[in-house]
């Protein structure tokens, strides 16, 4: 009889055995999660980088751990009051070729949820705002006019 039990519950017990493999190699194969959140800076990037430092350091007094103003990457020890442990935390400003482009902020907090990240730059657009007033605006570029080819010259010849 405990034969019988084992050659009908076996067969079951493997099949949901490499459902689960299954189910956890697609999980673990799955795209990298890239947890990050962005904010377009009009400011220009001298003003974007000093907020961006007084408001890691000074304001939220987090460790600065190192910077590089050139390069435009700031890294940070995150504290958060929800967990005991600092975790690491990067500030990047990309700059665009276009000199009156926004300069892209990019925060990162690979270890906290979104919203942590959210709130660092939430806090970046309302540092950056009340110390600096409203974003300067460009004047949009005058639109490009063609050149006419020009009246059609008699032929010479005729």
């Amino acid at each position: 009889m405990l034969r019988k039990l084992i050659t009908r519950v076996a067969p079951v017990a493997s099949g949901a055995a490499c459902a689960a493999l299954v189910a956890l190699a697609i999980v673990a194969s799955g795209p990298e999660a890239s947890a990050r959140s962005d904010y377009d800076s009009s400011y220009g990037y001298d003003r974007t980088w000093n907020a961006a430092l007084r408001l890691v350091r000074v304001d939220m007094g987090f460790k600065i751990t190192e910077k590089d103003q050139e390069s435009g990457y700031l890294m940070f020890e995150y504290k958060s009051p929800e967990y005991r442990l600092p975790t690491p935390g990067t500030i990047e400003l990309v700059r665009s070729k276009d000199p009156d482009a926004p300069v892209r902020v990019i925060v990162q907090l690979a270890q906290m949820p979104r919203y942590h990240e959210q709130l660092i730059v939430d806090s970046l657009a309302k540092k950056m705002r009340s110390e600096y007033g409203d974003p300067p605006t460009h004047a949009p570029p005058p639109p490009k006019v063609e050149a006419d080819a020009g009246a059609a010259v008699p032929d010479a010849a005729q």
